[in-house]
């Protein structure tokens, strides 16, 4: 029986009133198992209202106590781990442990928020001038709202919302349609913390949904997750409407493999880079740059036989390392890509087109694929693929390998394999990109340091979670005062200290 889902909004689950659903799939088997509710623009304005009228009440509670119902919060997500990755799963397709790993990142957001008294402090100068001192307070934007993908439907939306209440505002989450239920769940958790009614509201939707929120005068500021195009379009809209708008999108990261790097190091690094959450992230390692000839051969040869041994399957099988892709839309473009690399030249080593399961025959499944011998004109290598397939583009010598990552339109992650130091410092100092890994994969920051990119992988000034965060969610207000010295004719302690009383 197909599951209907709802929104939440001022504290409790509510169904929806367009009329419009939009499908959920279970990815293994292809089956529709939820209808997720499409917000009208009048369901959002309810949103709104409530999140607006709840504004002044939390945004004069003190932060300490703001922080303790962050820090209640945090041991509900703990206890509901399980619960929560099932739900994750579920809809998105990723393998448990995969999905356990996401809610754990974002639980690394959840934690540096209920830091937020310490992280709120201003500044201060005494006697700028004669008599005056200056001081600087960071207070809320006010209503905020946060638009966030499929990939990771629990840890993105814990890398805004979090940080939003803790600066005092309130906040509308809008999941992506395709796995929303992990949003209305954490909505709960956080009422069941001590957040107050109103605070924290969830609408599903799409377009119609978004374009309202982006719209309405009372949403101050929008952080979004998700594709370049959509992005772009996002923060076009958003600022135009007189709205704080952080953006981050799409990626094409580059991994470097220089001659003298540990080989097996970076080829176990690759294969969870590259395939881990069948390759449906924007940090994901997409193409891999050996430098040299015999780097490559060395590469593309201990790199095959993995790709071929990764367990495809379902995500409740303890077997399975890699899960389907989310829709048959995604599968259908990532087969399109593939089929486009073989078109255009690229030597297609490892095929995991033809995935064939018993049970699974109508799962949005991809098996992992490489490609060797791709050039920088092909398609696979100037699109974000997002999913499993890893291409290799040679470099004679290592200028050439920075330089083709520093004219590719993405500047997301990046990373660089070596033993050497000089190569290591040279290349973080001069990749044009925003998050940079030596000997790492996957450079996400850790949660009290900023996440973003640059170029077509961010539009705004601020990243994501970290002091960026604060710096986002707050506005800076600063004050002048001057208070003469001396004790004045009328006033009040003069007054008390010369009379009888």
């Amino acid at each position: 029986m197909t599951q209907e889902l709802q929104h939440y909004i001022n504290g409790k689950r509510v169904n929806g009133a367009s009329g419009r659903f939009g499908d959920v799939f279970n990815p293994a088997t292809g089956e529709v198992t939820k209808k997720a509710p499409l917000a009208s623009k009048d369901e959002v304005r309810a949103a709104v209202e409530n999140a607006k009228a709840a504004l002044k009440g939390w945004s004069s509670t003190p932060p300490a106590r703001r922080a303790q119902v962050l820090f209640k919060f945090r041991d509900l997500i703990i206890q509901n781990m399980d619960e929560l990755a099932e739900l994750l799963s579920n809809e998105h397709g990723k393998t448990l442990d995969d999905a356990k790993g996401s809610i754990g990142r974002g639980l690394e957001v959840v934690e540096f928020a209920c830091g937020i008294p310490h992280l709120l402090k201003g500044e201060f100068t005494e006697s700028a001038a004669n008599g005056v001192d200056v001081h600087s307070t960071r207070q809320p934007v006010g209503v905020c709202a946060g638009i966030t993908p499929f990939n990771f439907p629990a840890m993105v939306p814990m890398w805004m919302f979090p940080m939003a209440l803790a600066c005092g505002n309130t906040f509308i989450l809008k999941p992506s349609e395709r796995d929303p239920s992990c949003g209305i769940r954490l909505a709960e958790l956080m009422s069941e913390a001590g957040l107050p009614d109103g605070v924290l509201n969830v609408v599903n939707g799409d377009k119609e949904a978004v374009d309202a929120l982006l719209t309405d005068p009372d949403v101050k500021a929008v952080s979004f997750v998700g594709s370049t195009p959509i992005g772009r379009y996002i923060y076009a809209t958003g600022c135009a409407n007189d709205k704080r708008v952080q953006a981050l999108c799409g990626a094409k990261n580059h991994m470097i493999i220089m001659p003298d790097a540990d080989m097996d190091q970076a080829v176990d690094a690759a294969i969870g880079a590259a395939y881990g959450s069948a390759g449906e992230r924007c940090m994901a390692i997409s193409v891999a740059v050996p430098v040299g000839e015999e780097t490559a051969n060395r590469f593309v040869e201990a790199m095959a036989p993995r790709v071929r041994d990764l367990k495809v399957g379902p995500y409740n099988d303890p077997a399975s390392e890699m899960g389907p892709v989310v829709t048959r839309e995604a599968q259908q473009k990532i087969l399109g890509l593939i089929n486009s690399g073989i078109e255009q030249g690229a030597n297609l080593v490892v095929d995991g087109r033809d995935v064939n399961l018993q049970g699974y025959e109508n799962g949005f499944f991809v098996g992992g694929c490489l490609f060797d011998n791709v050039t920088t004109d092909m398609d696979i290598y100037k699109e974000e693929i997002f999913g499993p397939v890893l291409t290799v583009v040679r470099a004679r010598e290592y200028d050439e390998a920075v330089t083709m990552i520093n004219e590719h339109a993405y500047g997301n992650g990046t990373a660089i394999f070596t033993r050497d130091g000089d190569a290591a410092r040279d290349f973080a100092k001069n990749i044009q990109i925003g998050m940079v890994g030596v000997n790492v994969p996957i450079p996400v920051p850790v949660a009290y340091h900023s996440f973003g990119g640059w170029k077509d992988s961010l539009f705004g000034d601020h990243s994501i979670h970290g002091m960026e965060g604060v710096r986002f969610y707050t506005k800076l207000k600063t004050v002048t005062s001057r208070w003469p010295s001396g004790i004045r004719e009328g006033s009040v302690f003069n007054f008390a200290r010369g009379s009888d009383v």
